[in-house]
């Protein structure tokens, strides 16, 4: 039976359920009760760490690093694909006060370079695969040393020889400290560093504790990115601090987590539409044994209704999705096992309080109607660095979050996202900035003007088209912009459609109007 509506106004949907907030390294609350459990190891088993081996590393690493000048203030970059080791960096500059700014390895130098000069990175830990890049892209920044995780290249120090003897907790304000910069473009613009604290982290873990109800004996695949929010934290930091053996994944591939799957009996699922799409379709889903798996997660964008119900109905799963930004540490809205209801992101989750706003009158909207998304919790961010002007404009003064995203609230508390107000384009959950492209584009002397839009996709979600106006007398091809971008701009960023237009529509101020362009 579906439960009541929620005894509130209208206009305020908040969730009651009260939480106990861990200040002593809740990562690690396990350690000694599940000291010979795997708390993380990578699906080919060539590495992997108990909860005490965990702990032990972390705070050994913590000690090496402060010895190394890692404090209070100082940021570390990490640019790595996910591997048992990318938890212990993580926490290592953690517990030494610093904190860290993770970064797609699958970035161009100019990209990275671009993340370690706004945070003002000075040390970054890679791998040995992007060393080459990692040098190339330091030049011109503050850091000072390049640490291998595995074996050291020239010019780079080895992980291994940064261990020294264990520190415990640097002290840090909880709720002010910056532990962690991974970057955004929030609602519109280029990537920013988005400033999570101890407290904003932990608070979101515990937050989803009544939707994610993990039992003693769970098993979960991480193979989203662990630099990514969802995957450092619904993945990482949510499934080790719930006592989770994490089975890490540099990448996803089907074959090798569906073997995953079958081999370690994952009983956790987490996924992006693009692999539920797979799962629900590809024939090679038949060949391997599911049962084990008890739930599928879905994030980082909305997820259909039918789409969910077909690989719930051949995996013989509950598949399920929640909401969140990185903005959101990540998670506000999430579907509580049991209470799922199609097409919805779930409910609001514990301590947050949502709103549904008319974002022309500012007004609130009642149920079941449609409005901005406004969220307001103990995991909303501080704001962006070096960025007041954004910060102010996505929180308000009485520390609302506005979201971007049109949604309803339904008479249940359960949350659907609609539409979308800010102008970024999500390929396969991630975040690409029309902003960004149009800099690079406008920058090809064939081009006079350009618009970016983002236009369906079955696979990613959505993928980015380019408008183009050309130079007078000049004809421009897709080739050419595509050569253009793909030497500067990581591989999901790239323009896929081309079309050239005489002229870009804009308003009287000069903005874009990209409804125009969707519209086409």
């Amino acid at each position: 039976t579906p439960p009541p509506p929620p005894p509130t106004p209208p206009r305020l949907f908040s969730s009651a359920a009260s939480v106990f907030y861990k200040r002593q390294q809740p990562v690690l609350r396990h350690a000694d009760e599940l000291a010979d459990r795997i708390a993380i190891r990578d699906a080919a088993g060539t590495s992997s760490y108990t909860y005490a081996e965990l702990g032990d590393a972390i705070h050994r690493l913590a000690g090496g690093l402060a010895a190394r000048g890692v404090a209070p203030g100082k940021v570390v970059g990490l640019m790595a694909p996910n591997m048992p080791e990318y938890a212990v960096v993580f926490h290592g500059v953690a517990v030494a006060g610093g904190a860290v700014t993770t970064v797609n390895p699958t970035y161009g130098a100019e990209e990275v370079r671009h993340q370690l000069v706004d945070a003002g990175a000075s040390m970054l830990f890679t791998v040995g695969m992007f060393v080459d890049t990692a040098l190339e892209a330091i030049e011109g920044t503050d850091v000072t040393e390049v640490v291998v995780i595995g074996e050291a290249a020239p010019g780079t120090t080895a992980m291994a020889d940064v261990f020294g003897d264990p520190i415990e907790q640097v002290p840090v304000d909880l709720a002010t400290h910056t532990v962690v910069l991974p970057y955004s473009s929030g609602t519109t613009g280029l990537p920013k560093g988005v400033m999570l604290t101890h407290r904003n982290l932990v608070a979101n873990i515990e937050q989803c504790a009544h939707a994610i109800k993990y039992t003693d004996d769970e098993v979960a695949l991480a193979a989203l990115p662990f630099f990514h929010i969802y995957g450092m934290q619904v993945l990482m930091n949510g499934l080790l601090a719930n006592g989770v053996t994490t089975v890490s994944m540099p990448r996803f591939d089907m074959v090798e987590a569906l073997a995953a799957v079958q081999d370690l009996r994952i009983t956790r699922f987490f996924a992006v539409p693009p692999i539920i799409l797979g799962l629900a379709k590809a024939p090679i889903v038949d060949d391997y044994d599911t049962s084990s798996v008890r739930q599928i997660f879905s994030g980082a964008a909305p997820l259909g209704a039918e789409l969910a119900a077909e690989a719930a109905a051949r995996l013989g799963c509950e598949v399920v999705q929640g909401f969140g930004m990185t903005e959101l540490s990540p998670v506000s809205h999430c579907t509580v096992e049991g209470d799922y209801r199609p097409g919805t992101s779930g409910v609001t989750i514990s301590n947050t309080e949502s709103r549904i706003v008319d974002p022309d009158t500012g007004d609130d909207r009642g149920v079941g109607e449609r409005g901005e998304l406004w969220v307001r919790g103990p995991q909303v961010m501080t704001g962006y660095l070096n960025n007041p002007e954004a910060t102010a404009a996505t929180i308000d003064a009485e520390g609302w979050l506005h979201t971007g995203d049109v949604a309803i609230i339904d008479e249940y508390g359960h949350m659907t996202i609609v539409d979308r107000l800010k102008e970024l384009i999500k390929v396969k959950g991630f975040q690409v900035a029309p902003a960004e492209l149009e800099a690079l584009i406008i920058t090809h002397p064939k081009v006079a003007d350009v618009a970016v839009i983002g236009v369906p996709d079955d696979e990613a979600g959505e993928s980015p088209k380019a408008f183009v106006s050309a130079v007078p007398g000049e004809t421009i091809t897709i080739d050419e912009i595509q050569a253009l971008v793909s030497e500067h701009l990581v591989s999901y960023k790239q323009i896929h459609q081309l079309e050239v237009i005489d002229e870009i529509p804009k308003s009287a101020a000069g903005k874009i109007l990209r409804k125009e362009l969707r519209a086409r």
